[in-house]
């Protein structure tokens, strides 16, 4: 039989206010410790409350200025007399204002369609690619020239790629070139690039024609003109098609040697061989005149086309490092690096 025995709930302890202090004594409010930030706070309210209030000044009255007075533009006075750098004049007819070397630098890029801007520095500048860089801005905002950055070859010794920068006239560069005139008679000038793999080889051309113009002078040569291959090219078909087409059954071979000898180019092999550039200069005030053909070589020639150019008998140029790939490729016939210049 089962007994339900009844049970209490167990009664909740009432604690008395006076015994909720803990039993080590300490107030039972326990206070949290004050952070680095809280103390900053606290410091920038205690100075704020020293800092003493701000009372605007009166502004000083003044003559009043009238709105409808325009203001005269400031102008940058400018020492004419300064021999730092010259000013750059207009020039009749163009509408730019160009300085002196700004001028040369577009008939240099100009003559021979382009050039790389270290080689214009050394020659123009004096090496300051300060100069340099100043009028290649103030052109190229004007329209004058463009800039490229080409990689240049990579034949395996390279462990990064080598770039350099070229320049090139614009056709309104070109315009310009031809209005402010200064250019020897019958000198063509060019804009744009026409063979973009072929700008390192064109690029070099440049200064080897600084290099020969240098020679050119020691031995009186004046009025230098240079005409570049593709203008020799041209005129070297035209007087083959004009041989031809007066007789068509005389051989070809005997027509191309016939051309060569009127344009003074070297015939090897049965084909005339035309340099990369032809330097035209005048002697004896004029009463006579000369040339030198000037060839730009590099690695990527093969060991028959350097015979063939070493036998044309044209000023060969090569720079430092293409003269080593070039030794290495007739190193049977050590006797024609002997007629190979350095850049």
């Amino acid at each position: 039989m089962r007994l339900d025995i009844p049970q209490e709930l167990p009664r909740r302890r009432e604690i008395a206010p006076e015994q909720n202090t803990p039993p080590d004594g300490r107030n039972g409010s326990h206070q949290v410790p004050q952070t680095p930030v809280q103390r900053q706070i606290d410091s920038l309210r205690q100075n704020a409350d020293h800092r003493q209030p701000y009372h605007p000044r009166a502004r000083r009255e003044g003559p009043a200025i009238s709105q409808d007075i325009p203001r005269e533009p400031r102008t940058r006075i400018m020492n004419p007399d300064d021999p730092r750098r010259a000013r750059r004049v207009p020039h009749d007819g163009t509408g730019f204002e160009l300085r002196a070397e700004e001028k040369r630098l577009l008939m240099e890029v100009g003559r021979f369609r382009v050039v790389r801007v270290q080689d214009l520095s050394q020659t123009i500048y004096d090496g300051k690619s300060r100069r340099l860089e100043n009028d290649l801005n103030y052109l190229r905002e004007k329209g004058l020239v463009e800039t490229h950055r080409v990689n240049l070859r990579h034949d395996g010794r390279r462990r990064t790629i080598e770039r350099v920068e070229v320049v090139t006239l614009t056709k309104e560069g070109r315009s310009v070139l031809l209005q402010q005139g200064g250019l020897p008679q019958d000198q063509k000038v060019y804009a744009g690039l026409v063979k973009p793999r072929e700008v390192e080889h064109d690029s070099q051309i440049y200064l080897a024609y600084r290099k020969e113009a240098e020679r050119i002078g020691d031995k009186g040569g004046s009025n230098l003109r240079v005409r570049l291959d593709f203008e020799i090219k041209a005129e070297v078909q035209k007087a083959i098609y004009r041989e031809h087409k007066a007789d068509p059954a005389r051989d070809i071979a005997e027509i191309k040697e016939q051309v060569a000898k009127q344009f003074d180019l070297p015939f090897v092999d049965g084909g005339i061989q035309i340099p990369d550039a032809r330097v035209q200069y005048d002697l004896d005030q004029g009463s006579r005149t000369g040339h030198e053909d000037i060839e730009v070589l590099t690695a990527a020639y093969h060991a028959g086309h350097l015979r063939t150019k070493a036998q044309a008998g044209f000023r060969n140029y090569a720079s430092a490092s293409d003269r080593a790939t070039l030794s290495a490729k007739i190193e049977n016939d050590h006797h024609l690096m002997q007629s190979i210049l350095e850049l």
